[in-house]
């Protein structure tokens, strides 16, 4: 999942939809019903595996988008494929809707899909000697390497694929290693390496590997994007 605002929209929806139909979430922080679709649409379109992606706008700061799709009620959920709109529903749908929309825009499941929907490490490797690049196999494996302390396995695994917030998300486990299960205190961490960022590169990677740990829909990650560029700049 992406967060993707008017600068990006063209290049991580409609460039992307070139290659895989791409799901449109727009939503906002004071909407109820967006916070319940949202997990729902992440979820859904994460079994995928990668064949269908998801990215979200947020409606109150991505004005140029929001009028593109004259948005009137939110949540609001357009499919792109080839950089046009395909497919859209308006409220939040219960799942069984969602994954009948979704369905709608996945290409036939081919075995490389089939083995990376299992899981387990064998059939993930197995998947990937059919697919290498394979998008859902590549992250599953990647997140279990990542899991058990092989941080560098998994993160030349996740050179294979486009970079997303998901992939993200797994190279800052690999890399943080142990520490991503700790039971310290994130806050006193974050802290801690904020006054040594400017000066510190790894300091500085570990403090933003945290950040992708705690994901954008934690309520600390801008209030601390927000202290980090403030230091750097």
């Amino acid at each position: 999942m992406t967060d993707v605002t008017d600068a990006t929209f063209a290049r991580d929806v409609l460039d992307r939809s070139a290659e895989v139909p791409v799901v449109i979430d727009l939503w906002a922080e004071w909407c109820g019903p967006c916070r319940t679709l949202g997990p729902i649409l992440e979820r859904v379109v994460a079994e995928t595996g990668g064949t269908v992606e998801l990215v979200k706008v947020d409606v109150d700061t991505n004005p140029q988008i929001s009028a593109s799709f004259q948005v009137q009620s939110i949540p609001a959920v357009y499919a792109i494929s080839e950089g046009k709109v395909v497919d859209s529903f308006i409220g939040a749908l219960p799942e069984p809707a969602v994954r009948e929309f979704v369905a709608r825009l996945a290409p036939a499941q081919s075995e490389a899909d089939r083995l990376a929907a299992l899981g387990d490490e064998a059939s993930l490797r197995a998947a990937l000697e059919l697919e290498p690049d394979h998008a859902g196999a590549v992250l599953g494996l990647a997140e279990l390497l990542a899991e058990r302390g092989e941080g560098e396995e998994a993160l030349a695994l996740l050179a294979r694929v486009p970079e997303t917030a998901e992939s993200r998300r797994v190279a800052a486990r690999a890399r943080l290693g142990g520490e991503a299960d700790g039971a310290g205190d994130v806050d006193a961490r974050l802290q801690g390496l904020l006054d040594r960022v400017k000066d510190d590169e790894d300091a500085r990677r570990e403090y933003v590997d945290i950040l992708e740990m705690l994901g954008a829909n934690d309520p600390r990650t801008p209030q601390y994007r927000r202290a980090l560029a403030s230091r750097l700049y």
